[in-house]
């Protein structure tokens, strides 16, 4: 089973909100500016434009989940390590593309409803933009999917922006992910959120994320 997150993962509803992707079915391209009409390595717009306060570092030896990176989490914000058992009820709810899903962390102690979740991809030689590619690819619920070679941390990072269609609102939503190569094969950060408000709330946890993220 996948341990950790069956509880959170289980309702129907919630496994539509939380996990609802995207993929590029109308065909994502690079532009000279970073998701959302930014600059490339820019942070992505947040409603408030304040700096999270800065919490845990995530991924090192001690911390809630093992990564081959490691970032700042924002405060309150509360990671749990994932294992998904294949062939298990709840294996695809933690597989999408060819990545895994490794850990996620919970935004509601921090007042909102949403995960930043990471995921391990396969190939040490993987490239990020390919193995985001593949990640959104593995999600028929997006679309206009727009790409974005960005810096994450220090590392060369490939960063997408995308709408997702959620079927039980009735409505779309944003979302954002980004990908690193690491020795182990790449790392996908990704941040949904129940709706486009609470995604806007949630991303200055993201860019800290991606701002603090290097290698474990």
């Amino acid at each position: 089973m996948m341990r950790g997150t069956v509880r959170a993962l289980v309702p129907a509803v919630a496994a539509a909100l939380a996990l609802a992707g995207c993929s590029p079915s109308d065909g994502g391209t690079d532009t000279g500016a970073g998701p959302g009409g930014n600059a490339a390595g820019s942070p992505a717009a947040d409603a408030t434009g304040a700096a999270p306060e800065k919490g845990a570092t995530l991924g090192g030896k001690g911390s809630a989940c093992a990564l081959p990176v490691t970032f700042d989490l924002a405060v309150d914000w509360k990671p749990e390590a994932v294992e998904v058992e294949p062939g298990s009820e709840f294996a695809e709810l933690g597989q999408q593309g060819s990545a895994t899903m490794v850990c996620e962390i919970d935004a509601k102690p921090a007042g909102n409803i949403g995960y930043l979740r990471v995921w391990r991809g396969r190939g040490s030689g993987t490239t990020p933009r390919a193995a985001l590619e593949d990640f959104v690819a593995g999600d028929p619920n997006g679309s206009r999917a727009a790409y974005a070679g960005i810096k994450a941390g220090s590392l060369a990072a490939v960063e997408v922006e995308y709408t997702v269609n959620v079927e039980l609102l009735d409505e779309k939503k944003t979302e954002h992910a980004f990908a690193v190569s690491t020795p182990d094969g790449p790392v996908v950060v990704h941040l949904g959120g129940l709706d486009s408000q609470q995604h806007e709330e949630m991303l200055p946890a993201y860019e800290l994320a991606k701002r603090t993220l290097e290698l474990g």
